[in-house]
This record gives structure tokens, C-alpha cells and sequence, in this order.
């Protein structure tokens, strides 16, 4: 099939050969013109009819859209390490702290080793003690007291201390402890401990320190009293008192059973003394300036004569003896151990009674006194020749400790 378009057909072309057209046929300008235009509108209607837009895209445009995928994936990156840093971060101060923790431990644990070590070391424990460890004890009492002061021991034998077999009774049976404390002189085994060996072997009395006695030791000796009693024996409290007081034992063990179920007690005759920064005079404070301007007080603590801890105060002075200070006074330095921690001062003036005739007195009215002593003298003044007076008049009664229940 073919078609001519024009008047002259000797001016005829060849379009297109192929299907649908004879190789002999020819399109004329014009309808390859309208058919061109033709397949424009069609497609323009296409176009609208199915919503298609043209979206233009600028060249600018397409490091821009570059840059913030770029930054984007960045900033996740970023994220990333930040997130890895901070997890690392808190591995890191986990394992600093659990680190700390062991190493205070066994601090606790070396400190506690050496306590026991210094013990079984300075105290020579006779056969009949065997059967006390692993026994818990209502109270520990040391008698602290000096080479020179035979006498002073005699007359307490005599009076308020049971001795012998009531001893060791006393420790069965109501779970108390007795001894007198001390340690050892310049010259160790020299003939002042062995002369106290020998009053032992006869007495039975003694607990041995590892300490060189002397008088501007006594804040030395009383922080190892503590050490080593901790160690030595389980005990709900301990007891620190010195050689020239009178006691009632059974008015003090009625006393700590008031507290028994409280935890950190520190109990005594609290005071608050001047600070003495003069040289020369008796209580002479050498760090005097630590407490503030001249004229200034100490701060509240138990009067030195005899004073008692719970266990967890005596096992705090033993694990932390290193780094416990020691002032030149027994009684300031056994306060300032105690100073921010959350401890109760319990001021009980029935173990700061006067001798007689301030006891007797008390004793008549049915208030006995648990410990008498002067204040003049620090202790009973001339104790030796007046304990037995002082316990006739004052004391509870020789049965009293057997008949008081704990």
C-alpha cells in the first residue's frame, strides 16, 4: 500500500521503508510536521493526566545534599564512640572502686591478723583460759596499773576482787573478766617483770602487754589494752579503770545492762576540762594550739578513772590503731578516737562517786555508787591505806555479784 502526496509525482521521496509502508511510498514535510506535533500534545496530556511533574535538580544542590548525609553519618559515628567512651568510663571506674574495696578489706583483714599475732605474743594464757575461747562474755575489766604499785593490787585482792577459784567462777558463771594490765619494762625479762611473773604464777591475775610502761605512755597502753582484749576475749563491753578505784562490780554490771542492746557506746563521767598550755603543771596539754584560743575547753569525754566500750568501739580502736592520734592525756586522746563518728557519750555519774562520806551517804539512801574515787587525788586518795574503808562503807555487799542476774 502505499500513498503520494504533492502534484507532480516525478518529485517524489522515499520517507520510510519498512513494515506498514512500501518501500515504494513517501510521507510528504507536512505530515511528518503534524505528526510531530501531534505526539507533543499526546504527550502532554499524558503528563497531566497521571500527575507526573518534572522535579528540577540543580547541580548546586547535590554536594549540599552530600555534605549532610555525610554529617549525618559522622555525628551516629560520634555517637557511637561517645556511648563505647562512657561504657568504658564506668568499667573503668567500677573496677577502681571494687579495687578499693578489697584492698580496705584486707587492711581490715592484715590489721586484725596483727592484733591476734600481738596478742598470743604479750599475753601468757594459762591452761585454764583454754576453755574461754569461742565463748562470748558480758564484760572484759582491765585494771591498769604500774610496776611499783604491789600494794595498790593487794588492797583491790583484798577488797572487790574476787580471787582464786571465785575468779575463774566469776568468768563461768557471769561471763566476767578480770585482770590487772601491764607490760613490760625497758629492760625486757630484766627483774621488774620478773617480778611480776612471779606475782602472777601466785595470783592468776595478770594480762600482758606488749608495751614498755611509762607514765607518758598511758595513751599508748590503753589503745593495745583495747587491741588486745578485743582479740583476746568476745565481750559485749570492755572496761578501763585504774588500780586506786573502788568498784561495785555488781552496780556495774547492772549499769552496761541498760545499754547491752545499743551499738557504739562510750560510757563514763563525761567532762570538758580546760586546756592547761603551761608548761611544768600536771595535765600539761603540749598541742595545746589544736584547740583554739588560750582559755578553751577540751571537748566532752570520759573522765580517765574508768570509762567503758562496746565491742565495736574496742574493734575500731584495734583495726585503726596506726592512725589513731595520741595526745599526751590518756582519757583526751581515748575522746578524740571517737570524734565524727556516730558514737553515743552516755554520762553516768554513778561511776564518779565520791569517797565517803558522799558514797555512804548514797549507799544509806539505796543509790549505790558503781565506782568512788576523789577528784583531788584523781583516785582514792591514799588508797592503799583506805580501799577497806572505802568498801566497808561503800561496798554492795561481798554476795551481791552472785545474786545479780545478766
Amino acid at each position: 500500500m502505499g500513498l503520494m502526496y504533492g502534484t507532480k509525482q516525478t518529485h517524489t521521496h522515499k520517507i520510510w521503508s519498512g513494515s506498514g509502508f512500501g518501500s515504494g511510498s513517501g510521507v510528504s514535510a507536512r505530515w511528518v510536521t503534524f505528526f510531530c506535533f501531534a505526539s507533543f500534545c499526546l504527550g502532554v496530556i499524558f503528563i497531566n493526566r497521571f500527575g507526573i511533574t518534572r522535579v528540577p535538580l540543580e547541580t548546586n544542590d547535590i554536594p549540599s545534599t552530600l555534605e549532610k548525609q555525610k554529617e549525618l553519618l559522622q555525628t551516629d559515628i560520634n555517637c557511637e564512640k561517645k556511648d563505647d567512651a562512657s561504657v568504658e568510663a564506668r568499667d573503668i571506674f567500677s573496677q577502681v572502686s571494687h579495687t578499693h574495696d578489697v584492698i580496705m578489706n584486707l587492711d581490715k583483714t592484715i590489721s586484725s591478723l596483727e592484733t591476734k599475732l600481738a596478742s598470743a605474743r604479750s599475753a601468757k594464757k594459762p591452761i585454764s583460759e583454754a576453755s574461754n575461747e569461742g565463748r562470748k562474755f558480758f564484760f572484759v575489766m582491765g585494771i591498769m596499773t604500774a610496776f611499783s604499785s604491789q600494794k595498790r593490787r593487794d588492797s583491790i585482792r583484798q577488797t572487790w576482787m574476787p580471787q582464786g577459784k571465785d575468779l575463774l567462777r566469776l568468768e563461768k558463771e557471769k561471763g566476767i573478766i578480770i585482770r590487772f594490765v601491764i607490760g613490760h619494762s625497758a629492760t625486757q625479762n630484766g627483774l621488774l617483770d620478773h617480778a611480776i611473773d612471779v606475782e602472777d604464777e601466785q595470783h592468776k591475775d595478770f594480762l600482758r602487754l606488749n608495751h614498755v610502761e611509762g607514765y607518758h605512755e598511758l595513751s599508748s597502753k590503753t589503745q593495745i589494752y583495747f587491741s588486745t582484749v578485743a582479740a583476746k576475749w568476745d565481750a559485749d563491753f570492755y572496761i578501763k579503770v585504774d588500780d586506786d578505784v573502788h568498784v561495785n562490780l555488781g552496780m556495774i554490771g547492772s549499769t552496761l545492762l541498760r545499754h547491752r542492746a545499743k551499738p557504739r557506746v562510750y560510757l563514763g563521767c563525761m567532762k570538758s576540762g580546760p586546756v592547761l598550755a603551761q608548761k611544768g603543771v600536771k595535765y600539761h596539754e603540749p598541742e595545746y594550739w589544736k584547740f583554739g584560743e588560750d582559755g578553751n575547753k577540751y571537748f566532752r569525754h570520759a573522765t580517765g578513772q574508768i570509762y567503758a566500750l562496746s565491742k565495736d568501739l574496742a574493734t575500731y580502736i584495734s583495726i585503726n590503731r596506726h592512725i589513731l592520734h595520741k595526745y599526751a592525756n590518756e582519757d583526751v586522746s581515748l575522746g578524740s578516737w571517737f570524734i565524727g563518728l556516730d558514737v553515743e557519750h552516755i554520762d553516768d555519774r554513778s561511776l564518779c562517786c565520791q569517797t565517803p562520806p558522799d558514797c555512804e551517804w548514797k549507799t544509806q539512801a539505796g543509790n549505790l555508787c558503781a565506782a568512788s574515787f576523789d577528784w583531788s587525788c584523781s583516785g582514792i586518795c591514799k588508797s592503799v591505806e583506805r580501799m577497806k574503808e572505802v568498801h566497808k562503807l561503800c561496798g554492795e555487799g561481798e554476795d551481791a555479784i552472785w545474786h545479780t542476774s545478766f
